[in-house]
């Protein structure tokens, strides 16, 4: 049997996303992109927002996901290590997961080496200090207190809002911002500064943005945005000797370098 050696790279899948239908076959695409990769993968890093809306009461934990959740759960029981970051959009993942399917759960950026090469791995949001409000928002949603009050809320009513809140919000302001420029994209930024500070970071690997790039800065050093699996269908494969930007194609059922 040929040894696993690939670390897999993916977030923003936003399952459950309106409408229920096309959620739905997103995530039958993930299934098989998953079962794809399960013959050569070693680790599978979820970078966040891989549910549009998540939140774990004591008993009850939301509705669906079925297909994506046993997949999951069937590639731990073989042995890849999964890792999740909680996202903006599912910020209250909490003990279910991790016990059911065995995931380590990340709540802020980290830096992990493999083959003596150094990756900052992180979500994405909430890297430009002057966006204050944001901040303060995410502060609220991460507060204890807050969370303990949430919690309070029948569940039915709990999601109907949150969802009703998410719907609005991206009708507001759209599903992202578009690319704003290598020089002006706040995880590029955020990358620039903190190779000052760490110049032997290789690779800096995001979410978030829903815009799938790689981006070189200084010498030797890349910053990666996964995309999404709403539009993009993106990913990042390691190797163990070279990190790649891939997209996975549904048409044909291949994977193809971008």
């Amino acid at each position: 049997m040929k040894e696993k050696t690939c670390i897999y790279f993916v977030s923003d899948l936003h399952l459950g996303m309106h409408p229920v239908e096309e959620s739905r076959r997103r995530e039958l695409l993930f299934v098989r992109w998953l079962e794809k990769i399960r013959k050569d993968a070693w680790e599978l890093w979820l970078l966040g927002d891989v549910f549009d809306y998540w939140f774990e009461h004591k008993k009850v934990v939301p509705r669906g996901f079925t297909r994506v959740l046993g997949k999951l759960a069937e590639l731990s029981d073989e042995g890849v290590k999964i890792h999740f970051f909680t996202g903006n959009h599912d910020i209250w993942v909490f003990d279910y997961l991790p016990g059911e399917i065995g995931m380590e759960v990340h709540r802020k950026p980290l830096i992990r080496e493999w083959n003596g090469r150094l990756f900052l791995l992180g979500h994405g949001d909430g890297l430009w200090g002057k966006d204050g409000g944001y901040r303060l928002l995410q502060g609220i949603f991460k507060n204890p207190v807050a969370q303990w009050c949430y919690a309070r809320l029948h569940p039915n009513g709990s999601a109907a809002f949150a969802q009703w809140w998410s719907k609005r919000s991206r009708m507001k302001k759209g599903l992202f911002i578009p690319f704003l420029g290598k020089d002006q994209e706040h995880q590029v930024q955020f990358a620039r500064k903190e190779l000052e500070r760490n110049p032997r970071i290789d690779f800096f690997i995001f979410g978030h943005r829903h815009i799938p790039y790689d981006i070189r800065i200084g010498e030797k050093s890349r910053v990666i945005c996964l995309g999404d699996w709403i539009e993009n269908y993106t990913y990042a494969v390691f190797d163990g000797k070279t990190l790649q930007l891939k997209k996975f194609f549904e048409d044909r059922g291949e994977i193809l370098r971008m």
